[in-house]
């Protein structure tokens, strides 16, 4: 085995036996093509079948595997973590191991990087193989993360991607973050990111993984995404914002009818009880929530300052 390869291969899989020698063979191919030193882990997430022998049998054959098998199924989100943990190359190329991503791509993709001096590049199957039940949510939550990244990438989820290493060893993926990984990545100071068109296959064999869970844990991984890349650090600066307004809002309507009932009672004039007109909840509703936003951004920056992460900074460079 290649102390430090040229290319490392992250391939989590889920009940693929039938695929992964195919896999396996295309990978090798290209990389015997284009002169490049490379090492592949597979990381099996559980798999029911026989995923993991084959990955062994491979292995016999061909000293540049590595393979890591989980004891159940944590997603592709864990699966990934623990491959960038463990790549050594200098760019690091992620497949899904079905098939439907080529390895042929994976070349140029870095040579997009080395030009332009990107730190990944997302694949962008623009002709998709995928039924319409997976390519409509899809397009509508490639639409709402560039608005809210500002991230203008046409397929986020991709599963075909390259990065240079330090990007890959600077992002920490949990739940079902691989969906976000450029956002992630910008968020942690990586911000060329590019993209590539790249050839999406037909799956050839098994079956899809993916459930109808994705519609809603999607977009809640989406939000938890921006704001903690946002206001991770600094979470009073959104509570205590809103917070504020609130309470300026619900004080300044207090505020109001009390100088209202003031300059009835000295004109003589017949008034409500402030207790029984309507404005008088607003205000207290509009005060109890704005205080509720500051004692949740105070507990927000007393459990992030007694965080190991929360002084965690990336340096580049240092002289």
């Amino acid at each position: 085995m290649i102390d430090k390869p040229y290319i490392s291969f992250v391939i989590p899989l889920f009940n693929e036996e039938e695929s992964l020698p195919e896999l396996h063979e295309w990978i090798v191919s290209v990389m015997k093509e284009k002169e490049m030193t490379y090492e592949i882990i597979f990381i099996d997430d559980g798999s029911k079948d026989a995923s993991w022998s084959v990955i062994e049998s491979l292995q016999k054959k061909d000293d540049n595997i590595r393979g890591i098998k989980f004891q159940r199924n944590y997603g592709k989100s864990a699966a990934l973590q623990k491959g960038f943990e463990a790549t050594k190359g200098e760019y690091v190329a992620t497949l899904d191991a079905d098939l439907q991503d080529s390895p042929e791509e994976v070349p140029e993709m870095i040579e997009m990087i080395t030009d332009n001096d990107l730190d990944l590049v997302s694949g962008w199957k623009k002709k998709r193989y995928d039924p319409l039940s997976k390519t409509i949510p899809t397009k509508l939550y490639n639409w709402t993360a560039r608005k809210l990244t500002g991230i203008y990438l046409h397929d986020f989820n991709c599963g075909l991607k390259v990065y240079k290493a330090s990007v890959v060893k600077s992002i920490e993926l949990y739940g079902d973050m691989h969906r976000y990984i450029p956002p992630l990545a910008k968020y942690a100071g990586f911000n060329r990111i590019g993209e590539k068109v790249v050839q999406h296959q037909a799956r050839k064999y098994g079956t899809t993984k993916f459930g109808l869970n994705r519609f809603v844990n999607g977009p809640l991984d989406l939000l938890s995404v921006v704001f903690m890349g946002k206001f991770g650090k600094k979470p009073m600066h959104f509570f205590g914002f809103i917070g504020t307004l609130m309470f300026i809002l619900g004080f300044g309507i207090a505020l109001y009818l009390g100088i209202d009932k003031i300059i009835s009672l000295f004109n003589d004039e017949p008034a409500k009880l402030i207790a029984s007109r309507t404005e008088f909840y607003i205000a207290l509703t509009a005060m109890v929530i704005g205080s509720q936003f500051f004692l949740a951004g105070f507990v927000a920056e007393m459990i992030g300052r007694n965080s190991s992460s929360r002084n965690v900074y990336l340096v580049e460079k240092e002289i």
